[in-house]
């Protein structure tokens, strides 16, 4: 009992300054809330033509299977009944499916049933809160075919590829699924970049807080942000392992020619884990700095404290002195002795500032 009562005074500032970045024990299955409504769209496509269409229900993405055309299938808002019926259409594993429907999983790849899978998270950086957010999304490469599984129907960072498919002659036009595939984990990492702009930014506006007006919120913003560092390092580094296994993989599904896009992608991952390492650095170091300003301005108040009391010392000593009550005292009597006593305790003070300046003491 008297454990819960210290831990009382300390949970309301760890929901003040803490982020949790530890997640739960990934064997249990969370509990998802699931939406009302899930978004199903679809671009069929090859050199000549594009065919988008949004569908009304899962079955619709049947006829596609016989399709010998490009497509891309993307699910927004994951319902599990959808999710195992088009995991059941085209043959993706049970153990797909779970991590389709699972949250809070590392990034990884699998290559099951002939088909590769990726899961993956978008960032993006919400400057209301000035905080990383994640959303966790799955993609699966077929023979002919890219499915995406997304958690939210609000937002994603495929409008340029959308964009692209619609353009004929485009590159992803001409080519077969595996650069699609390419394009949206290309897509994903490229945002990484925007996302730590946006901290960059953070961490200079702190910089200049530590250094102009450093209060007792800015260690609090310091540890906010150093956990959103955690956050996003977090996220980015196992993207490097996904590359890499796709690098290696020897399915056919990727042609040779596109491998070399992907190691494109594994230099800008490297680029962005290193990146993610130099603001971590420059976390602990804004941290030292402030922590050297705060200690700065310590030794500040207690040089003026310093220089103060001695220069109270001298009065203090000669108004001790002649204010004991021994019966005999030099000058007690003086008619000017007041004045020499005070006049003393005002020259010896002024003396010694004039000694402290001398040697730069202040």
């Amino acid at each position: 009992m008297e454990t819960d009562r210290y831990l009382s005074f300390i949970k309301p500032l760890e929901r003040l300054i803490t982020k949790k970045v530890l997640l739960v024990n990934p064997t249990i299955t969370p509990i998802r809330i699931e939406p009302e409504k899930t978004v199903i769209s679809v671009y069929e496509f090859d050199n000549n033509e594009v065919d988008y269409r949004q569908l009304d229900s899962i079955e619709d993405t049947f006829k596609y299977t016989h399709s010998t055309k490009n497509f891309w299938i993307n699910l927004d808002g994951l319902k599990k009944a959808d999710v195992d019926k088009i995991c059941e259409l085209f043959g993706i594993h049970p153990l797909i499916a779970e991590d389709i429907l699972s949250s809070g999983q590392r990034p990884k790849m699998d290559e099951l049933n002939h088909l590769i899978y990726c899961l993956l998270n978008m960032l993006y950086f919400n400057n209301e809160v000035s905080s990383v957010e994640s959303e966790q999304i799955s993609i699966v490469l077929g023979s002919n075919f890219v499915l995406t599984f997304q958690e939210d129907a609000s937002r994603d960072v495929f409008d340029l590829l959308r964009q692209k498919i619609k353009i004929p002659g485009s590159k992803v036009r001409d080519s077969k699924a595996d650069y699609l595939f390419y394009s949206l984990i290309d897509l994903i990492v490229d945002n990484y970049f925007v996302v730590m702009e946006e901290l960059g930014e953070k961490i200079e506006d702190l910089e200049e807080d530590i250094t102009h007006r450093a209060d007792t919120q800015t260690l609090a913003k310091i540890n906010l942000l150093r956990k959103e560092m955690i956050f996003l390092k977090r996220n980015i580094s196992p993207v490097r392992e996904i590359i890499n296994g796709i690098l290696r993989t020897e399915t056919d599904l990727i042609e040779e020619k596109t491998e070399r896009y992907f190691k494109d992608i594994y230099d800008h991952i490297v680029q962005a884990n290193e990146l993610a390492e130099n603001y971590r650095d420059m976390m602990i170091n804004l941290q030292d700095l402030y922590l050297s300003n705060v200690n700065l301005k310590m030794n500040e108040v207690m040089k003026v404290m310093a220089v103060v009391t001695c220069l109270l010392a001298p009065a203090t000593v000669i108004g001790g002195i002649f204010g004991m009550n021994f019966v005999r005292i030099p000058w007690l009597h003086n008619p000017y002795g007041f004045f020499i006593a005070v006049g003393l305790m005002l020259v010896i003070p002024v003396w010694m500032i004039w000694i402290f300046k001398k040697r730069g003491w202040f």
